[in-house]
């Protein structure tokens, strides 16, 4: 008995869409985003500059950066739980702890450097988070942003232990990028309009909420992450 062609059809187009990766989640067509790879001085990139930054200490940036990201995802795009940013970046923290950890102690050494002064130093590197984290507050590029740190933070997962600094030089300007609302390129290209929000924000101003770069829940409550 022959199949009807429309049921060919109807399956494989079913088997498409069930294979499609997360970026498939809000959009036909995903937008193309400007990609490549930085070294960490590019303006913007790592939020604020750090002057005279060595190759080593701009790379620890780059890495404190894709960390902050992942985590400003995790809170952020639970309302889509197949993109799984938190759970991804709870196994993420676990893979990649030494690297993590020594890129922070980089970057605690190069603010110490700077100020010529221990806690001066401390001070600074604690404003550098936080700015780091505001950075990262995606509001019409809500969709965009979500989208596109799910997909590196799976690619994190299959990142060799010691390379997370090479995947934050190689998709640090594509995550930056999908922070500007970005339009479905089947419907019109660059979107024109703001997508929803979702919040409210972590509280980033009160020292107590954050712990290594981590928003503390059990300190400060959850994050209502439900579209307003």
């Amino acid at each position: 008995m022959l199949v009807p062609r429309i049921i060919v059809l109807l399956a494989g187009a079913a088997g498409i869409f069930a294979s499609a990766p997360a970026s498939a989640q809000f959009y036909l067509k995903a937008p193309t985003l400007p990609s490549g790879r930085v070294t960490g001085a590019e303006p913007g990139i790592t939020g604020p500059m750090l002057p005279d930054a060595s190759p080593t200490e701009l790379r620890a940036a780059l890495v404190w950066n894709l960390r902050a990201a992942l985590n400003v995802a995790a809170l952020q795009c639970q309302f889509e739980p197949t993109l799984l940013t938190l759970p991804n970046y709870n196994a993420i923290l676990k893979d990649h702890s030494q690297e993590l950890n020594n890129s922070l102690g980089t970057l605690e050494k190069y603010f110490v450097k700077a100020a010529k002064n221990t806690k001066a130093g401390q001070t600074e590197f604690d404003r550098f988070g936080t700015r780091v984290y505001s950075s990262f507050s995606a509001v019409s590029g809500q969709l965009s942003f979500c989208q596109t740190a799910a997909a590196i933070g799976h690619d994190a997962l299959f990142t060799k232990r010691g390379d997370f600094g090479d995947l934050a030089h190689d998709r640090m300007r594509e995550l930056r990028a999908s922070l500007t609302a970005w339009g479905d390129p089947l419907v019109g290209g660059r979107a024109s309009f703001q997508y929803p929000t979702f919040g409210p924000l972590p509280v980033f101003g009160n020292a107590k909420c954050w712990k290594k770069g981590s928003y503390q829940i059990k300190r400060c409550g959850p994050i209502n992450i439900a579209s307003r």
